[in-house]
C-alpha cells in the first residue's frame, strides 16, 4: 500500500523539532531511522500528516562516558552501539544486543531513539534496557525530564512521550566485574522480529547470585521483567538455576499469532531465561 499524503520537514535542531509538534500537534511524527515508523504508514496503521526529520541533527549522535553511566545520543545508529569499544567495555549487553537487531542494511539506518520511541514489545533493545535499569531523557516546551525504562513502556506501541516531546538521550549504568549478562533470542530467521527473548545481567557475590535483573521481549503488550524468576534466584547458586527460572512466565501475557502460540512462547521465556542466566554466570 502507498501512505496518505504528508508534509515534510527537517529539524536543525531539537527545539525547532519540539516547535514544529507543538505547531502540527497529533497529527505531526519524528523521524529518526524510519525502519519503524514508514512500514506502519504502508500499511496505513498511522497516518501523520506531517513528518519531522532529525536526521540532521548531529547533536544527538553519541557515545559518552559519564562516570557511573554511559550516555548514548537518540540518534546513534544501531550499528555504531553494537560496535563502540566503551560499550563493549562497560555494558557489554546493550553491544550486543544491538547486533540483534533486523539486518545489517536497517542496523546502519536505524536508530535506538527510534527503536526505543516506537515502543515495540518485540523488539530487542527495550528488554535489555528494563534489564539494565536505563533511564531516557525527554525533552518537550517545558524543558528536560528523565524517565526509568520501567515506566516509560505503557501499552502497545504507547510510551510516556508526550506529543510534543522528544527523546534526546539513552543512560546506561556501567557494570561491574562481578556482573554477568546475556541476550537470547528466539526468530524464525536473523532479521526477524524474536518471537521471544530474554535479557539477563546477573550480580554474583561470594559463590552465589545476589541479584538478577531479567527483561523479556514479546511476552506482553510492552517489554516486561520477569520479577518471580528474579527473586527466586536471589541468593540461589548455580546448580538451582533450572528451577529457579522454572516461573519465568508467571505475570506475562503474550500472543498468539502465525509465529507461535501462547504456550509456546511461555515456554520459550522458561527456556531462554535459563539458559540467559547461565551464560551470564559464565562470564
Amino acid at each position: 500500500m502507498i501512505p496518505i499524503a504528508f508534509d515534510y520537514e527537517v529539524a536543525e535542531s531539537v527545539d525547532q523539532a519540539i516547535d514544529l509538534l507543538k505547531e502540527n500537534g497529533e497529527d505531526a511524527k519524528l523521524l529518526a531511522g524510519g525502519h519503524s515508523l514508514l512500514p506502519i504508514m504502508k500499511l496505513r496503521l498511522a497516518a501523520p500528516t506531517m513528518l519531522i526529520d532529525l536526521g540532521r541533527i548531529g547533536d544527538l549522535s553519541y557515545v559518552r562516558d559519564e562516570g557511573d553511566h554511559i550516555a548514548i545520543g537518540a540518534m546513534t545508529r544501531h550499528t555504531e552501539v553494537e560496535h563502540n569499544q566503551l560499550l563493549q567495555e562497560h555494558c557489554g549487553l546493550l553491544a550486543h544486543t544491538a547486533s540483534f537487531v533486523g539486518d545489517p542494511q536497517v542496523r546502519h539506518r536505524g536508530t535506538i531513539g527510534g527503536s526505543i520511541s516506537h515502543g515495540d514489545a518485540a523488539s530487542d533493545l527495550p528488554s535489555a534496557l528494563l534489564a539494565l535499569e536505563g533511564t531516557f531523557v525527554v525533552k518537550g516546551p517545558g524543558g528536560e525530564r528523565t524517565v526509568a525504562a520501567s515506566d516509560f513502556f505503557q501499552d502497545y506501541l504507547q510510551t510516556d512521550l508526550a506529543p510534543d516531546e522528544v527523546l534526546t538521550e539513552v543512560r546506561v549504568p556501567k557494570l561491574g566485574q562481578n556482573t554477568g549478562w546475556s541476550y537470547k533470542k528466539f526468530n524464525r530467521r536473523a532479521q526477524d522480529w524474536a518471537v521471544v527473548g530474554v535479557a539477563a545481567v546477573v550480580e554474583r557475590s561470594n559463590g552465589s547470585i545476589s541479584s538478577a535483573r531479567i527483561g523479556l521481549t514479546n511476552m506482553g503488550s510492552t517489554p516486561l521483567r520477569a520479577t518471580a524468576a528474579e527473586s527466586a534466584l536471589s541468593g540461589a547458586d548455580a546448580s538451582s538455576v533450572g528451577e529457579a527460572t522454572s516461573n519465568a512466565d508467571e505475570g506475562t501475557s503474550p500472543s498468539s499469532d502465525i509465529a507461535a502460540s501462547a504456550e509456546y512462547r511461555r515456554h520459550l521465556a522458561r527456556v531462554l531465561t535459563r539458559r540467559a542466566v547461565e551464560e551470564a554466570l559464565s562470564r
